[in-house]
């Protein structure tokens, strides 16, 4: 998997790289169990300091997405816990998107096609 960071985004890097790897885990293209590179490898990779990396690996770690050991590394965890819940945090954001949407005049039918594709990962 590649990760790409915006440098003009107002998006923390490590949230940049967050974003991407639980993006990777829900759509497959990260399978359970697979090792995620070093903590120095994907900072090199990437051109940022090791311990946006770190940051990064331990958020993912106390979220359930990955775990973490010093024998083994980062990996996909095998199972991800599903509380089927929507945090407050993810559900302001989806507040957000809807509402730019509404205003740049996206018809809802549109959205939710969007959504039905992200969520079955047919994108």
């Amino acid at each position: 998997m590649v990760i790409r960071i915006d440098e003009y985004s107002d998006v923390p890097i490590y949230m940049q790289i967050r974003n991407q790897i639980v993006m990777g885990i829900s759509s497959g293209e990260l399978k359970a169990g697979e090792q995620l590179p070093t903590v120095r490898a994907l900072a090199l990779e990437i051109g940022i300091n090791t311990m946006t990396v770190s940051k990064t690996y331990q958020m993912l770690k106390n979220e359930g997405y990955i775990m973490t050991d010093r024998k083994n590394g980062a990996r996909v965890r095998q199972m991800i816990e599903q509380s089927g819940v929507i945090s407050d945090e993810n559900k302001n954001e989806l507040r957000r998107i809807v509402s730019e949407a509404r205003l740049s005049g996206v018809p809802r039918e549109e959205l939710v096609k969007l959504v039905d594709e992200y969520y079955l990962g047919n994108t």
